[in-house]
């Protein structure tokens, strides 16, 4: 007795629009922390807790706090979206 569903169904388009709803909730939540990392190990290297020395300037003015700020922001933006709607 094996239950089978209909590719074609909507309840099948309601599961997938809803799983990849969750999916991409979850990448942002990752990407969130990524960012919020970043900026944490940016900080600690301007703390010189990993040795003497700062960050060059191109490195500071494109991998620290930009680029985690940025992940961050994206990440916020993904993991916000609305439900999908239930048609």
């Amino acid at each position: 007795m094996s239950t089978k569903k209909n590719p074609d169904s909507p309840t099948s388009d309601a599961e997938r629009s809803w799983r990849l709803h969750r999916r991409l909730v979850r990448i942002g939540k990752a990407m969130m922390l990524a960012g919020v990392i970043v900026v944490f190990i940016h900080w600690l290297a301007h703390l010189e807790a990993f040795g003497p020395g700062q960050p060059g300037g191109w490195l500071d003015l494109a991998v620290g706090y930009p680029a985690g700020g940025l992940l961050a922001m994206l990440g916020a933006i993904l993991a916000g979206r609305k439900r999908p709607k239930s048609s």
